[in-house]
């Protein structure tokens, strides 16, 4: 029997600014009766990093009222999972004492701003239909039935705050080319279309960048470093996210839209779709197979078809899987998800990872894997050489340097990959948001020869790739075995007679800070611009780490820093990407925050007016730390809080720091018998990471 269940509707139905404070005035009409103890759920999508709806203090942020006009009450109650995924989060509105009659009402305003609240803080990022999906459970008996149609709103973004500016990564001598300038919210979400600006060219070869300006709003932006060449020089460099959700899954905004911010908006060259398999029908498969084709246009775009496997983590953990071309097969993890269950799957699931790699090895074509840290992480007892051909090494979910360890410590060759792995449709700009994400999405650089299926696939299997955390650096790692030979990153070699030499440039979007050479988990070597002679009065504090590697990894750094006995002049703050949670400066002494890290860092730049009077006490939730100012030095002094990597680290800087490029030569004497993965991390003033695939060398 279908009942009518009734209808929903919100006012009022104006678009709402992303990020913004809001009043929304939610009713629900009842059809058919509902009893005592049956009710009502509103659910929204597990990416929704809105404010979370609380009953008790009316002037706070996101205080909701609930009313009815039936004989009984309404007990509301939020649940972060109350519902079945991706509709998670859910707020329960549960009929006690009597029941609701036909033409009944519920009430709800979302952010009532009577008391004093400022109203409901709306998500960050923008979706054409914010839904307030309704379920209705009439008989008590705990089965909900969702509403034929549900209330809807837009959210836009809200006026420019920032440009950006993205440039080729390589250009010849004397061409032309176009720069684009983009201008974002707060937020990080697009205030309209890039516009090209046209470049006339370099006369000269070497490292350039431009600078561009939006004239109407003030805002400019300096490109990310462009190559000037001579000749055109192979491999060109290529800009991939091969990972995030569309809301076919987990994700926001279509799957359609997806791959055009991708390509218009995020100015990728190279993009994939990765919705977990267990959520994946066939007719779902069926599009992401056409959507890939039609968006893949070689030497403009190139899209990969591909799903993630989401095993539980004792069978596998998190495995990214696509293939080179369409009408591959799917092969999940489980069915948990898909309607009718096998009825409705025609390719054979495979349980375990280890399955997953014999059945993409019997797949025709070429099929890649990368292993992946998502709310499960990869476990890595279980690879393949053959068709996983990197680990990824930093996401919107963290930065995991521990899984690329251990890849190396069990002999694994690999490249090392960072994705957004977005729910929040913005792939290849993917900022955290209010959200449990904990850092700006990732980018991989692919060394390519050409801009098609092909060629990238050639350099994935080779190695010829590098991972940032979402900025567009470059980087150039070689070794030279023999005089005039050298070898680039994802090489396996011999090492022969002599020593061999790591040739390294980099070029970033800020100053360089520091290079460290690494052969497997261990440094074996220190690269900076400068030196304990050049040291000032900057003070830079990071705290960073996780928990543990699965969901739970996120940690809460909120704290305070005082300086005793000298004056704080400048505090820049370093990987802050929630608006809403500043670094607050409250005097000349005294900083305060509310921040947190699942993985990687976050902190400050601090500029004394004394470069060595007074202490530092800085206080979190994982104790307090002090330190005298005159003993804090070139190496970082660092206090360990268990978890992963969890810790407090301080270190000098400079007073000014300018380079932007850095290079050099590093005989590798350090060799351990067997083999040794020669590979560099680069960090940047500003907080940005980049890391090289390694060279392998027996």
């Amino acid at each position: 029997m279908t009942r009518d269940l009734g209808h929903a509707e919100i006012a009022p139905q104006e678009p709402v600014v992303a990020g913004s404070y809001c009043t929304l005035h939610y009713v629900y009409t009842v059809a058919h009766p509902i009893d005592d103890t049956g009710g009502l759920r509103i659910v929204f999508r597990f990416a929704g990093d809105f404010g979370p709806p609380q009953f008790e203090d009316p002037s706070a942020p996101n205080y909701v009222t609930v009313r009815t006009t039936g004989a009984c009450r309404i007990d509301p109650s939020w649940q972060r999972k109350g519902n079945l995924r991706p509709w998670g989060q859910t707020l329960s509105l549960r009929v006690m004492g009597g029941f609701l009659a036909q033409g009944d009402r519920i009430d709800v305003i979302f952010g009532d701003s009577r008391g004093g609240s400022p109203g409901w803080r709306m998500q960050t990022f923008c979706e054409e239909t914010f839904e307030f999906k309704t379920l209705v459970d009439p008989i008590a008996t705990y089965r909900f039935e969702g509403l034929p149609t549900s209330p809807t709103l837009a959210i836009i973004p809200g006026p420019a705050a920032r440009a950006v500016a993205i440039a080729p990564s390589q250009v010849r001598v004397g061409r032309p080319f176009d720069a684009q300038l983009k201008l974002e919210d707060a937020w990080g979400n697009p205030v309209a279309a890039p516009v090209p600006m046209r470049q006339p060219g370099f006369r000269h070869p070497g490292i350039e960048r431009v600078h561009l300006i939006d004239e109407p709003s003030g805002l400019g932006a300096s490109s990310n470093p462009i190559r000037v060449t001579e000749v055109e020089e192979l491999p060109n460099h290529y800009w991939a996210d091969f990972h995030g959700q569309s809301e076919e899954t987990v994700g926001t905004n279509s799957l359609h839209a997806y791959f055009s911010f991708a390509k218009h908006h995020a100015l990728l060259d190279i993009a994939a779709h990765q919705g977990n398999d267990f959520q994946i029908t066939d007719l779902l498969w069926n599009r992401i197979n056409e959507e890939t084709q039609a968006f893949n246009r070689p030497g403009v775009f190139v899209t990969f078809p591909g799903y993630e496997w989401s095993g539980n983590t004792p069978l596998g953990g998190d495995r990214n899987v696509y293939y080179d071309r369409e009408g591959g097969g799917i092969h999940r993890s489980s069915l948990e998800l898909v309607p009718g269950g096998r009825r409705n799957a025609k390719d054979p699931a495979a349980p375990t990872a280890d399955e997953l790699f014999r059945k993409l090895k019997e797949a025709p074509g070429s099929a890649f894997t990368f292993a992946h840290v998502g709310g499960r992480y990869a476990d890595l007892r279980m690879h393949d050489d053959d068709i996983e051909v990197a680990v990824e090494i930093h996401s919107a979910w963290g930065t995991f340097e521990w899984l690329a360890e251990e890849a190396l410590r069990r002999g694994f060759r690999v490249g090392f990959c960072a994705n957004s792995d977005g729910h929040k449709g913005r792939p290849g700009a993917s900022y955290p948001g209010a959200s449990r994400f904990g850092s700006y999405g990732g980018l991989t650089c692919v060394l390519a020869d050409r801009l098609d299926r092909d060629s990238v696939l050639e350099a994935l299997f080779k190695r010829r790739f590098y991972a940032t955390t979402g900025h567009r650096c470059l980087l150039d790692v070689r070794l030279e075995t023999l005089p005039g030979e050298l070898s680039p990153m994802g090489a396996v070699l011999d090492r022969g007679s002599r020593t061999p030499t790591l040739h390294v440039e980099t070029a970033g979007t800020a100053p360089i800070e520091r290079i460290d050479v690494l052969n497997g988990s261990r440094i074996i070597s220190i690269h900076r611009p400068y030196g304990p002679g050049d040291l000032g009065s900057r003070l830079k504090l990071l705290w960073g780490g996780a928990r543990v590697r699965g969901r739970d990894r996120m940690v809460v750094w909120d704290g305070t820093l005082q300086l005793r006995g000298n004056l704080i002049r400048e505090a820049a703050p370093v990987n802050f990407w929630n608006p809403s949670t500043p670094l607050v400066r409250i005097d000349e002494r005294n900083l305060a925050w509310s921040s947190v890290t699942t993985g990687g860092s976050a902190g400050c730049i601090l500029t004394l007016a004394d470069p060595h009077a007074g202490e530092i006490a800085v206080e979190t939730p994982h104790g307090t730390v002090e330190c005298a100012v005159q003993d804090v030095d070139l190496s970082p002094k660092r206090w360990e809080f268990g978890g992963l990597d969890q810790a407090i680290t301080l270190h000098r800087l400079p007073d000014r720091l300018t380079s932007m490029e850095f290079s050099f030569a590093l005989p590798i004497t350090e060799l351990q018998a067997g083999g040794n993965a020669i590979f560099v991390r680069v960090i940047q003033e500003d907080g940005h990471m980049s890391w090289s695939s390694p060279i392998y060398l027996r």
